[in-house]
């Protein structure tokens, strides 16, 4: 773990989706043009796979993120988490009950995010100790076609009502990014399905 990363803002963040690939070789290979284009936080989120090949995988990408000093983050597979060393857990917005219990059971100075969509689940992470968290959708997505989308004025209106940094994820691409006057941002397809996946993540940033 990269100890120091844990104070740094998050200006861009990936999640993974190891389904888009051929396979994991392919994937990472992206991955490190997306670092290389100046990712600065990846979420390994792959429910699909077995705690081998999750461990297997998130091995790798430990490596990676290392090499381009960024975070390294496991979706909800604290033990994962632990035994690769990343900087943190990030969890579902029905697990934020337990974040608090998640920190205590993992080492101090790693970093453990929610999901969120709403002010209670804000509030809620806020109170249990959560170090940041997503807040979606922003904008609509082709991943959810028709699920209402917050927009950038509401994000805003609820991100000010935390005292832990809020990152946008939903829909987001160079042009409405402006309109979040600065926040950080998650991307998973706009970054994963880009023909240069560098120049789409300095793009974004």
């Amino acid at each position: 773990m990269i100890s120091a990363l844990t104070e740094k803002p998050i200006q861009l963040l990936l999640l993974t989706d190891s389904k888009r690939f051929e396979n994991n070789q392919t994937m990472l290979d992206v991955l490190e043009q997306a670092l290389i284009g100046g990712v600065d936080t990846i979420v390994l989120r792959e429910k699909a796979l077995d705690s081998a090949k999750l461990l297997a995988l998130a091995s790798k990408l430990r490596l990676l993120t290392v090499r381009y000093h960024a975070r390294l983050m496991i979706h909800s597979q604290a033990d994962i988490a632990k035994a690769v060393d990343a900087d943190g857990v990030h969890v579902d917005s029905a697990s934020i009950p337990e974040i608090r219990q998640i920190k205590t059971w993992l080492d101090n100075d790693m970093l453990v995010s929610a999901s969120c969509h709403n002010i209670g689940e804000l509030e809620q992470a806020q109170l249990q100790g959560a170090d940041f968290v997503f807040l979606s959708p922003v904008f609509p997505t082709q991943s959810h076609p028709g699920a209402p989308a917050l927009g950038a004025v509401k994000f805003l209106q609820l991100s000010s009502q935390v005292n832990i940094p809020v990152i946008a994820l939903g829909g987001i691409d160079v042009k409405n990014k402006k309109l979040l006057h600065g926040a950080g941002v998650a991307t998973m397809g706009g970054i994963l399905d880009a023909k240069d996946p560098k120049s789409a993540a300095t793009a974004l940033l």
